[in-house]
């Protein structure tokens, strides 16, 4: 069994990577090997609407036809048993690097046929993990759940119904004095570190260790 993590952050040690990394090592406790993929290593688009994954007969017909560093990622994705996507939240929704690759990764599955089929190669495990500055209050004010819900319900019809955790408050700064920042106390974000991110890291290594013992398609 094999589940990949995809993060889509620009930092490889910032607050969303260090989330993946905890939910993998809840994978390999329980079983499974595990591959975390950076997408700001990679040099690839969103999708460029060219239809070649709709053509009927076309050889590219379910698959993206785009050739980048995405192109191994998604076929190996396609043998994988799980996928958890991890993202900071910009602007409400996640990093723009993101939704390049949900829509590589989502839209050659979706048929345009009456039922509104999907052609996935098969079920996939499938978590969501978002991290972000805002505190739970403003997340919710601000709509981000269902603004994030959308691409969540696109996962669940081709792939499954996403587990998804929220990290909230997160440490921005190594040094907040040096930045413009002053509607955020540096003592309470260091407080919120220390004591609440270590069981942010705790839930998304148990969420590993689930998408290990209950894969998709298990039953209750």
């Amino acid at each position: 069994m094999k589940i990949f993590a995809v993060n889509g952050s620009p930092r490889k040690k910032g607050n969303t990577a260090t989330v993946l990394e905890h939910f993998l090592e809840g994978v390999r406790s329980a079983g499974a090997d595990t591959e975390l993929v950076h997408l700001y290593d990679l040099r690839a688009s969103g999708c460029r609407s060219c239809f070649a994954c709709k053509l009927r007969g076309g050889a590219s017909y379910g698959h993206c036809a785009l050739k980048d560093d995405l192109t191994p990622v998604l076929a190996a994705l396609e043998k994988a048993d799980g996928l958890v996507l991890g993202s900071p939240v910009y602007f409400g929704n996640v990093t723009g690097a993101m939704r390049s690759f949900q829509e590589r990764l989502c839209f050659p599955y979706l048929v345009y046929d009456r039922r509104r089929s999907t052609i996935a190669p098969h079920r996939l495990a499938m978590a969501c993990i978002y991290t972000m500055n805002v505190d739970a209050d403003t997340m919710r004010q601000h709509g981000y759940p269902e603004a994030l819900a959308v691409m969540e319900g696109y996962l669940g019809r081709i792939f499954s119904t996403p587990s998804v955790q929220y990290v909230t408050d997160t440490w921005q700064f190594d040094d907040y004095a040096r930045y413009v920042a002053d509607r955020f106390s540096e003592a309470d974000k260091r407080r919120r570190r220390e004591e609440h991110f270590p069981q942010d890291c705790r839930q998304a290594f148990v969420m590993g260790q689930e998408m290990v013992r209950k894969p998709a398609g298990a039953g209750a």
